[in-house]
Formats: structure tokens, sequence, C-alpha cells
């Protein structure tokens, strides 16, 4: 699993599933291609663990599926800036853009499932 965030706070020691706990390694992966991203995000989302507890297990499967693919995504993502940096090459603009719409429509993605009755 991919995590970027520093130690959480202790709301954040809350036992949630592991697809919803994912959400935060998705969004600090985000946060570090967007220069727009702000910090680290919480390891805990009461939100989506509220509604991964009201979901159908058709959903939560399909959010299983889908948060998995999206961390292969982002650390494959990552992987290559990581690579071109340490190669001396800067990144390109574009190529972060890419990852970042990639990683922002995969959330929203998650949040529709989440949110299916």
């Amino acid at each position: 699993m991919l995590n970027l965030s520093i130690p959480a706070p202790e709301r954040s020691r809350k036992l949630a599933p592991e697809p919803v706990t994912r959400l935060a390694s998705i969004r600090n992966a985000l946060r570090i291609v967007d220069s727009f991203g702000g910090g680290p995000a919480s390891d805990f989302d009461d939100e989506a663990a509220h509604a991964w507890s009201d979901s159908s297990d058709a959903s939560k499967r399909c959010f299983d599926r889908q948060s998995s693919e999206l961390v292969a995504a982002a650390s494959a993502g990552l992987e290559a800036v990581s690579f071109q940096r340490a190669s001396g090459l800067d990144a390109s603009v574009a190529a972060l853009r890419v990852i970042a719409d990639e990683l922002r429509g995969g959330l929203e993605d998650l949040d529709r499932i989440l949110s299916r009755p």
C-alpha cells in the first residue's frame, strides 16, 4: 500500500477498512504532484468510513478494486517522477498534470461508488 503521510493524529487511530485508508495515500500522492495540493491527508476519513459501512457488498468490492488500481497508478506515476529526478532530470509539468488529473478523477469515481444507495 502506498502511504506518504506523516504520523497521523490521535483521531486517525480508529480502525477503518483498508480500502478506506487507501484514500489518504491517494490524496497524499495527489498532493505530491499537484502544487495546490496542501499538506498530508489524515489516515482516517470519517465520511468515507461511514459511507463504507452503509454500502452494499457489491459497492464495497468495486471500491476495493478501484482503490487498489488507483494506488498502483499513483505508485507507478510517482516512481517514474522519482526516477527522472534521480537521473538528474526534472519531471515535466505536463507529466505531473497527467498524474494529478488521473488521481483526481479516480478519487471522484471512488466518492461516487460510496455514495451509491
